[in-house]
């Protein structure tokens, strides 16, 4: 039988990591590359055409092919969402990406729109919404709820109980305590540790180390 084939909205980084990850380890063929229109620099990304978004429909119908939007976290995830609603908009079933070197269990459900990479642990009676990316690495703990929309990096931490509201982002290695609740498009920064409730639109962000005054040729046993 053969593969069911997807359009993948977006040239940069991610739709390219989305290229291989679906071409190698799921059930889809990619079969083109859309952006709207103002962005349109070239015909052909990876060998496969590129077409501008408001005339995809007509060489790439709805009814034959499914569409993945494989963009960033743009506005505070805001672009990829408007992206999805614009593609259902014009018929095309959303596919979802979950890498067969993830660990999910039973009563797991993948959402539309989904990517996510090798390693994440997704324990049981958490649920993920849709539109959601779990980058390479993450622990989602049990009964945690991460909402529509939320981009988390690599190796982030959600203890047991925790919800993140719709559209935030949780940079890398950020640590987040069981039963706190994240509010709505908050920003959550790398390595920050998480102890109490954030509200909607909040900025956590964590201070980084600090360069010593001693260059490195004055350390001693380098």
């Amino acid at each position: 039988m053969p593969k069911p084939r997807i359009i993948l909205f977006g040239t940069g980084e991610i739709a390219e990591l989305a290229d291989f990850y679906f071409t190698h380890d799921s059930q889809y063929e990619v079969a083109a590359f859309t952006v709207d229109a103002a962005f349109l620099t070239t015909n052909e990304f990876h060998g496969r055409p590129v077409v501008a978004f408001e005339e995809v429909a007509d060489r790439f119908p709805p009814d034959q092919f499914h569409c993945f939007v494989a963009i960033s976290y743009a506005k505070v995830n805001a672009v990829r969402a408007e992206k999805v609603a614009a593609a259902r908009a014009k018929g095309y079933p959303i596919a979802a990406y979950l890498s067969s070197r993830a660990t999910v269990f039973p009563g797991f459900e993948l959402q539309e729109n989904c990517f996510i990479l090798e390693d994440n642990t997704i324990q049981p009676f958490a649920k993920i919404g849709a539109n959601v990316t779990l980058w390479s690495g993450n622990h989602i703990g049990h009964h945690s709820t991460i909402e529509d929309d939320v981009f988390l990096a690599s190796h982030v931490v959600v203890s047991g109980g925790v919800r993140i509201g719709r559209g935030s982002f949780v940079g890398v290695n950020v640590t987040i305590r069981d039963h706190i609740a994240i509010g709505q498009k908050c920003v959550i920064g790398a390595g920050a540790l998480v102890l109490e409730d954030q509200p909607d639109f909040s900025v956590v962000a964590a201070r980084g180390s600090e360069r010593s005054p001693v260059p490195s040729t004055r350390l001693r046993n380098l």
